[in-house]
Order: structure tokens, then sequence, then C-alpha cells
């Protein structure tokens, strides 16, 4: 009895950095550490289980990648439920300078036990942090703050990412780091860490602070969708904690915006921090400020230009309905904005700006409507005419919403005699079918409406083809009369007359 007893007592270890193995045929004994902690204090186990499987590799292993030089206390590779709990937070801190060590991921075959003891620690702290451990000291807030920067803020390097702003082509295939496994769990530390209840954020906005935000920011830039995900709550919860660093969050993200649309047209965060931005903008109190209506004419329209726009074109145009269900007054800015920056010849982003203009038209009133219509029907007349099917079908469907076509319906007067034109240039000779049938329909529509006018504006529409046809053949008999009196012409040795034959396609 008093041998086992004896046993079970601690033992000082001779080596400071050194892990005693348990006695043979003693089963209830259990091994002793020392950690260099400065004053000599030292661990003792309170289960032999867990030393007795480590081997000396790993004893090896943990001298190499956590040098005892950086001890921060308590040897690292001690688990939490083996020390006291007030002596847990150094442990925390102790186990958070083992994860400062970096391994290159590329080469799978390499440093494979030193990674997997981080591994393991990593989860370890991961779990420690979710068990709501005591309120963090300045000390933990630093360490951890530490190893997040080492681990996460890199640079990418240039064959790391692409060389366009995103790319619309589904098929195309995302770049995925080989480290994730490794940085999944130092995010999942990391969200676990700010959203804990035992961090303070009056203190922790020290270290948790602007340049932390920045670099956080720049890592959006990642062609690792996973790592985004990561970035994008994270940065959410800090965004909802940190109430004093809301202002900067929201500066920075539009910085990265306007860097994005007027020098470089390349990131490949825009989606995610839109996201973010959105759930941002539904917190907004009523009346807006004027800040944020400045945030949505410099940033939110003119991201609508970029020719990446598939993209992030659902989280851009959710936040723009935001601002708008806050403040209809600003559809107008946003309608005209859109008029601004409206693609020429990239039929994709014609069709994805019918559908947000729909949107906004649906929700706006009589007056707002009736001071932007004459623009935005123009540019409907020129969608209607478009060669492309997918665009004149997209804006003849229109008239599928009964908002709009009230609203129409009350401005009749003025918006057929711009659209008119070209409904009759479908109707006579357009390609598709489906496009021709829906202008039928269109012209049908508002023949119901009001006859009287639809009749008015063919009979002005056939006035115009005529005198189009006239002037037509005023210039094909100029033409004619410059050709036969350059013909009559002498052509000297120092003159060359070229002559071409006139071109009289007629278009529809």
């Amino acid at each position: 009895m008093l041998k086992q007893f004896l046993s079970k007592l601690p033992r000082k270890s001779s080596k400071p950095d050194t892990i005693e193995s348990p006695r043979r045929g003693s089963g209830n004994s259990s091994s002793s550490h020392g950690g260099d902690d400065g004053g000599g204090l030292q661990r003792t186990t309170s289960g032999g289980t867990m030393v007795s499987i480590r081997s000396n590799a790993t004893k090896r292993t943990s001298s190499v990648v956590f040098p005892s030089s950086v001890v921060a206390g308590i040897e690292p590779l001690l688990a939490f439920r083996d020390v006291p709990s007030s002596e847990r937070l150094i442990l925390f801190i102790s186990k958070l300078s083992l994860c400062n060590m970096v391994f290159d991921f590329t080469d799978p075959s390499k440093s494979t036990t030193e990674k997997d003891l981080k591994r393991a620690t990593l989860i370890e702290l991961v779990d420690f942090v979710a068990s709501c451990p005591p309120k963090f000291t300045e000390s933990a807030m630093v360490a951890m703050c530490k190893m997040c920067e080492n681990n996460l803020f890199r640079v990418f390097p240039p064959n790391y990412r692409s060389n366009s702003g995103g790319s619309e082509n589904d098929d195309d295939e995302p770049m995925f780091d080989p480290a994730w496994p490794h940085l999944q769990i130092v995010y999942d530390l990391l969200l676990h860490f700010v959203t804990s209840s035992s961090l303070e954020a009056k203190v922790a906005k020290k270290y948790i602070n602007h340049s932390f935000i920045l670099r956080l920011l720049d890592l959006f830039d990642s062609e690792d969708p996973r790592e985004r995900e990561c970035l994008k709550t994270i940065l959410h919860r800090i965004y909802g904690k940190f109430m004093i660093h809301r202002p900067f969050i929201r500066k920075s993200i539009g910085n990265v915006f306007y860097r994005f649309i007027f020098e470089m047209e390349r990131h490949n965060g825009i989606a995610e921090l839109l996201e973010i931005f959105g759930s941002v903008i539904s917190g907004f109190a009523v009346p807006l400020k004027e800040e944020h209506k400045i945030f949505l004419g410099r940033a939110l329209v003119p991201l609508h230009k970029p020719k990446s726009l598939g993209v992030y074109f659902q989280q851009l145009s959710f936040c723009v309905t935001q601002f708008i269900e806050k403040e209809p007054k600003l559809a107008l800015n946003v309608i005209r904005g859109l008029l601004k920056y409206w693609p020429i010849t990239n039929t994709q982003k014609e069709v994805m700006l019918l559908s947000e203009l729909e949107e906004i038209v649906e929700g706006i009133n009589m007056g707002e409507f009736q001071k932007v219509m004459v623009p935005l029907f123009w540019r409907i007349g020129c969608c209607i005419n478009s060669s492309h099917f997918q665009v004149a079908e997209r804006v003849l469907f229109f008239w599928n919403n009964d908002q709009i076509v009230n609203l129409i319906a009350h401005n009749r007067h003025v918006i057929l005699p711009i659209i008119f034109p070209a409904l009759e240039r479908n109707i006579q000779c357009h390609w598709n079918q489906s496009v021709l049938n829906l202008s039928l329909n269109v012209r049908k529509l508002f023949t119901e409406m009001d006859d009287g006018l639809v009749m008015a504006c063919h009979a002005h529409f056939k006035e115009e083809q005529a005198n189009l046809s006239v002037a037509a053949e005023k210039r094909k008999e100029t033409w004619e009369q410059l050709e036969n009196a350059a013909s009559l012409q002498p052509i000297t040795g120092n003159t060359a007359v070229l002559v071409t034959p006139l071109a009289t396609s007629i278009t529809c």
C-alpha cells in the first residue's frame, strides 16, 4: 500500500525538456516533467496514459518545433485537463507559442511529425476556447494575435493569383491552397476566439486593431473559396463585436472596392465583401447618413462597370436593393447610374442589368418613375431592338410585370412614342420568332390601352420611314453626281482619284 502511494507522488525531472516514462510493471504510476518558465516551475500530469503513448521521436519533435527558450511557463504537450484551472491560460499561451512555427505544405512528405504535432495542438486550442475558459488576459490576446499573424497573414505569390478579376465561366475550377487542412483549424480557432464570451472587446480592441483588420482584408484576395468563406464569417463577427471598429471596417472595404473599380479590376473576394456589406446595410438606421449615400453612389453603382460583374452580381444587387428599401428616393440615382454604366457589347451584363432594373422600377412610386422614364425607356427601346435574342426577350418580359405595366399605362403618351419604332422593327424583321411574338403581344397590349395612340404612333412611324427613304435617295443621287463629276476630271501623273461603288444596303 505504501509503495503504491509513493509511486503516485510527483518526482522532479533532472532535465527540464524531457518527459520521464512510467516504470515498467507499475500500472498506476504517472510521469512528470518540468517546464522552463524562468522560475523553475515543475508540472506533473494527472493521468499516465497520455504521457506513456508519447515516443522519444515526439519528445525530440517538441524540442525542435518548440524551443525551450520560448516556453511560456508550462510544457505545451500537456493537456488542459492535466493542469489546474488557474494555470490553463498559461498553458494556452504555451500552446499558441508552439503553433508559431510555419511549415511548407507543398511537400506532403516533409516534416510530417512536426505537422501532426502542431495540428493536434491547434485542435486542442479550439476545444479549449470553445469550452468557455476564464477571461482572456492581455498576454493571451497578444499570443493569439501573434499566432494568427504568423500562420495566416501572407503575401500571395504571383502564380497563385489569376490575371482577371474573377471568371464568369462556371467550368473554371477554383484554386485550392495545399495548406488548407492546417489553415482551416487556425481560422476556426480565431473565429471561436473572437466570438468567445471570455474575450472582452474593450481590452481586445488594442490587439485586434486597424492593422490586424487591414491584413485580414488583404487575405480576401485568396483564390481558395474556402478561405474567403472563413474570412467572411470572422470579419462579420469582428464587425458585430467591436463597435469602435465599424466605421474603419466600412471605410476599408470601400477602399478595396475603389481600387478594384478604378485601378486593377482584379480581386477574388468582391462577392464575399459585398455579402458582409449586405448584412451591414440591413442594420443602418433610417434616415440614412450622408456617408452611406455617398458609398452607394461612388462604390456600389460603379461596381456594375467591371467586366467580371457576373461573379458578384447577386451580392451587389442585394446591397443596392437594401439601400432602396431603406430610402426609396435613392432608386433614381441607382437607375441613372445603371444607364450611365450600361454595357454596349456585353450582352450577358445587359441581361443582368435588365433584371436589376425590373426589380428597382417595380418598387418606385409614380412621381419618381416620371423623373427617369424618358432616358430609361430610350435604353429599353435599344434593348428591344437588340439582335441578341436573350436581351430583347428579357426586356420584353417587363410587360409581364403588373406594377410596371401600371406605371407604363399612366404614362403611355410619353413612353409609347419612344419604344414604338423598336417594336415595329422587331415585328417586321427580327430573326427570332420568340422575340417577334413578344413584340406583337406588347403592341397588342398598347392597343388595348389606347388604340388611337397606337394608330398615331404607327402613322408617325410610317412618315419617318418615308422621310428616311427620301433622304437615302437624295444621298444616292448626290454620290452619283460626285462620281460622274470625278470621272470627267483629267487624271495627272501626280493625282489619283479612287472612286468606289455606292453601298446602298437597306437595313430594318
